[in-house]
C-alpha cells in the first residue's frame, strides 16, 4: 500500500522532537555504584557485627537498600517523555508520565506564543506555550543546555508554520 503523505507533504511535521530525562549514570555504572555501596557498609559495618553491635551492622544494610530504592525511583522517573509535533496547522504536544499515562495537547500555530524564561546564570529555566487562556509547560525536565537548544528549535518550527520569516 503505497504511503498517501510523502515526505514534505502537508501531513508531515515540520519539526518533531522527543524529549527525554537525561540519566547520567547507566546500568554498568549503577551496578558499579552499589557494589561498591555493598562493600563499603559491609566492611564498616563487620566490625560491629564482631563486637556484637549488631543492630549497627544492620543500619549500614539499611543504607544500601535506602541508595538502592532511590536510584529505582530515579530510574522510573526517566521514562517520562514528550513528543512535540509542528504541522502546519497544528502544534501537538503529547505528554508521557513515568506510568504511561498520555496526555495530549493541541494548539494552533498562529494563536500559540512561546515564552522563554531565563535566568541570567542558568540560562533557559522555563518553556511555556500558551494560546487562548491556555498554558502548558514544555521539556520541564530538560536541562538548562538542552532547553536552550530546544526553545530555539521550537521558536523557528513555530515561525516556519505560521509563513513567517524564520529568526537566525
Amino acid at each position: 500500500m503505497a504511503d498517501d503523505n510523502p515526505p514534505g507533504g502537508a501531513n508531515s511535521p515540520i519539526f518533531s522532537a522527543v524529549l527525554t530525562p537525561y540519566r547520567s549514570l547507566g546500568r554498568q555504572g549503577f551496578f558499579v555504584l552499589m557494589l561498591c555501596i555493598g562493600l563499603i557498609c559491609f566492611a564498616s559495618g563487620l566490625p560491629f557485627l564482631l563486637l556484637g553491635a549488631w543492630p549497627v551492622f544492620l543500619f549500614f544494610g539499611l543504607d544500601v537498600i535506602l541508595v538502592w530504592l532511590a536510584f529505582r525511583m530515579n530510574y522510573r522517573a526517566a521514562r517520562a517523555f514528550e513528543e512535540v509535533e509542528v504541522f502546519p496547522e497544528t502544534v501537538t504536544i503529547r505528554q508521557v508520565s513515568a506510568a504511561g499515562k498520555v496526555r495530549t495537547h493541541e494548539f494552533n500555530p498562529y494563536w500559540a506564543r512561546l515564552s522563554v524564561h531565563r535566568i541570567e546564570d542558568e540560562g533557559v529555566v522555563r518553556i511555556t506555550l500558551t494560546s487562548h487562556g491556555r498554558s502548558l509547560d514544555v521539556g520541564a525536565f530538560l536541562n538548562p543546555p538542552d532547553k536552550e537548544s530546544f526553545a530555539h528549535a521550537f521558536a523557528r518550527a513555530l515561525s516556519e508554520a505560521r509563513g513567517a520569516p524564520v529568526p537566525a
